[in-house]
Formats: structure tokens, sequence, C-alpha cells
């Protein structure tokens, strides 16, 4: 799900929470984006989200006398603005908003404000609880922080939320997530302190903070610790690697993972687009929907501003192999290119940071 979030911000050039879904759908039905070529492991709080949000389309579509095949591809803003995004309810807080929170705070890390902003509605699209929303904000916050070159020991301050109140607007954190932001994880004894890293979001990120906080500077160290605390180690070490991995950077990253990683070509021109991409991102490549489930204002009916096929330039490399990946199990978008004058440590501006090789 990161890399189809990725790959909406990338497509879209900015943040659009329908095109998100619509990717998350092809992931869902289709294994867009997986590595084995079909959806494996889908939390049932996401699959729910994603059933509502294909219901949602077909009602669009009806309406608007919307074709099936063109409904996934519909730009026109007056539209997208109306169509009620937010698929889940209150008190779904499971940690599969979390796991794929990265790519928002890497593409809008110099605008702060923004990326706090976006990584929460990133995660309230598929679940609908304050403190999914909050978990994402704060942990965007620190990813962010984190690419503008914060220490780790103030990345990690009791006070970090408190000095950075402008960033996240007039919503205050939840104090469930409050009081992981002052601190809850730092218990020396881990688990046997009452650090888990369960599929509740608030024990999730207590978790993943536990293991960044104890990880002795070493990314390994870090997710070998997230991963024996048991119940959703994966997801747990997930959420640990995002922060982390901005932190230390790819260059210090098991060599011995890393070369096992599938597609990691694809993966790494990626991460080069999100970066060129945000790093010419302006407001007004932003489509929020209103909060009202209404659809009844008149939209055009115009083909061409109603939906358009996706950017022929770039979104076209990300699809055009969809077919044989589902066929073959073959990951089928590893041709993207490479942005070329963009390189990742540049264009995040690390030099500051001795640790400063973040991809």
């Amino acid at each position: 799900m990161a890399l189809c979030l990725a790959n909406s911000l990338v497509s879209r050039r900015g943040f659009v929470p329908y095109d998100q879904l619509v990717r998350y759908k092809w992931w869902f039905q289709h294994g867009y984006m997986s590595s084995t070529g079909r959806c494996f492991d889908i939390g049932a709080a996401t699959a729910q989200s994603l059933d509502e949000f294909i219901h949602r389309q077909k009602r669009l579509a009806k309406k608007y006398d919307i074709s099936l095949k063109n409904i996934d591809y519909i730009s026109d803003p007056n539209l997208l603005g109306q169509f009620q995004v937010y698929c889940s309810t209150s008190g779904v807080a499971g940690n599969g908003a979390l796991m794929r929170l990265a790519p928002v705070p890497l593409f809008f890390y110099k605008h702060p404000k923004e990326a706090i902003e976006f990584s929460g509605y990133s995660g309230q699209i598929t679940h609908g609880d304050i403190k999914a929303y909050d978990a994402c904000r704060y942990y965007g916050a620190l990813i962010c922080a984190t690419l503008n070159g914060y220490t780790k020991d103030k990345l990690l301050d009791k006070d970090f939320y408190k000095e950075h109140k402008e960033w996240f607007g007039d919503k205050q954190l939840c104090e469930e997530i409050k009081k992981i932001a002052e601190g809850s994880y730092k218990k020396n004894g881990g688990y046997q302190d009452g650090i888990r890293g369960k599929g509740y979001i608030v024990n999730a990120l207590e978790a993943a903070l536990w293991a960044f906080w104890s990880d002795k500077d070493s990314f390994e160290n870090g997710v070998l610790a997230a991963v024996n605390l048991g119940d959703d180690t994966d997801t747990t070490a997930a959420i640990y690697g995002q922060l982390a991995g901005a932190y230390y950077g790819y260059r210090k990253l098991p060599k011995k993972w890393v070369e096992h990683v599938y597609a990691k070509k694809f993966i790494l021109n990626l991460s080069k687009w999100i970066a060129y991409e945000g790093k010419n991102w302006k407001q007004t490549d932003v489509i929020l929907p209103s909060h009202s489930p209404s659809l009844d204002k008149p939209v055009s009916n115009d083909s061409e501003t109603l939906y358009a096929q996706p950017d022929p330039e770039l979104d076209s490399m990300l699809l055009s192999q969809q077919s044989r990946k589902c066929r073959n199990g073959s990951h089928g978008n590893q041709n993207l290119p490479d942005p070329g004058n963009v390189t990742t440590s540049e264009t995040f501006n690390q030099a500051s940071k001795p640790n400063s090789d973040a991809s």
C-alpha cells in the first residue's frame, strides 16, 4: 500500500485521496504493486473500507452516467470534491493506517503543516478513528522533522509536540497520542514493561517509537527489537522502518537485507520521483473532499473534464503491464525511468546531518 500511495503522489503530482483509494483498490482486486502479483495479508478494516469505496464508485458512476472503465480516472475537481473518500467509521483504529504513511511526509517535508495535515488524511480514508488520524499526524511530523535535519534527541524530546504545535494547526492531538509524544514509550524493559506490537494503532505507534529510541543507532537492532515483541511483527517493524529509514538513510540499511528486496531499482527510482515531484509541488495540486456525503451538486458533463486517462508520460508506465503482472505474478512496474538530474540525498537536503544519506 505504501507503493500505491507513492505512485499516486507522483502520478497526480500531489495529494488526491480518491486516486489513492483507486490504487488501493487495484492492489485489493488485482495485486497492483504487490511483490507476488496478488493481494495478501490485507487487514479487515482496510478491506471493509475498500469495499465501501467500490460501492460508492458504482453509485457515482450510475448517477453521472460514467462507465465503470472510466470511473477510476475521474479528474473533475468539482466531482472529486464532492465524493466522500472517508470510507471508514469512528472506532476503527488499526495499525494499517500507519504502516503505509511514509510517502506523504517524504513528498511534503518542505511544507510541514501540509505534510502533517495530509498524513492524517492519508490514514483517515480507511481508518476513521481520531486516534488513527492523530497517530498518522504525529508520526508524519517526526518523519518530516527527520528530513529537515533534526537530531534523534530532538525528535524524541518530550516537548517535541509542544514546540511544534504550529505544524498541527488548531487540531490538538488526542490524549492517547499526546502521551506517546510525551515519551510513554521510553521503557527500558520493553515487553516486560508493557510495550506491545499489537494491531491497535496506539500500541503499534508506541512499540515502533520504543524500538527507535532503544536501537543503539542501528537500523538492524531496531527491526529485530520490533519483531521480537511478537504479535503483529511485520507491521510494527514496517512502522519503525519508516522513521528509522528516513533517519539512518539508505546506505546504513543492512546490505544483507537490501540485496534481497524485490524490485529494488524500481523502488529507488520511485523514491527519486517522490523527491522530484515534492520539490516542485504547488498547493493547487490538492483535491480534498468536503465532509458532506452529498453528490447532488451539478458537475460538468464534458467528458474532457469529467474524467481523464492517467498521465501519458508517467502513469501509463506504472499501469501498462498490469494485466501481465496479474497473469504471471511479476511486479510489472519496474520500468519507471530515473529522473536523472535528481539524487535522493541531494533532494532531501540531508547534508547538515551526520547520517545524511536518507532515501
